[in-house]
């Protein structure tokens, strides 16, 4: 007999120097990305972003008031798991930025928003997410954000006898929402 187990190495989110208590970033390979262009002899014009970037969070995150009918799935929900995915690009407005340090920031204020933040909706974190890179980098004129919902839904283990008290959660494809939105100064 043999067995495979697979693990995602998702860690702790450090916030402001210190581990938070709820919030977790996957370790691995996010993609740092940049694009950049310009016509002969005229000013380059350069975009920079991270693509892959997953977090997620235990609690502060909501989903109710939404518009409903026969096909909605999703129950309205007051505390939930957050979990996305992001792919992010941000716009610099001026010609020769320290790019590193613009990075380190945007990032850290994405991060730090997407943990503090007590969530209405996806789109609600995205904005403020969005709002905050743009005030942690004066640098950038937009940032776009894309962020698609990966749920983990509760474990319904009543077939079982068994109750779940918000304790298991499985992580599922569908229903899925791609929730994106470009934020400009």
């Amino acid at each position: 007999m043999s067995v495979e187990i697979e693990e995602d190495a998702w860690e702790r989110l450090i916030v402001d120097g210190a581990p938070d208590g709820t919030t977790f970033k996957l370790g691995g390979p996010e993609l740092q990305t940049v694009h950049a262009e310009r016509e002969r002899r005229g000013i380059w014009t350069i975009s920079s972003g991270v693509d892959g970037l997953t977090i997620l969070k235990t609690t502060k995150s909501a989903f109710t008031g939404y518009i409903k009918d026969k096909l909605t799935t999703l129950k309205p929900a007051t505390d939930r798991i957050f979990g996305t995915r992001a792919t992010v690009k941000w716009d610099y407005a001026v010609s020769a930025p320290d790019y590193a340090e613009a990075r380190a920031r945007i990032v850290a204020a994405l991060l730090r928003e997407f943990a503090a933040h007590h969530s209405m909706s996806v789109q609600h974190t995205l904005f403020d997410m969005g709002k905050a890179a743009l005030a942690a980098a004066p640098e950038i004129a937009r940032i776009h954000l894309t962020m698609p919902n990966l749920h983990h839904l509760l474990a319904d283990l009543s077939p079982f006898g068994q109750d779940n008290p918000n304790h298991i959660f499985v992580p599922v494809d569908e229903p899925h929402g791609y929730i994106e939105a470009t934020i400009e100064r």
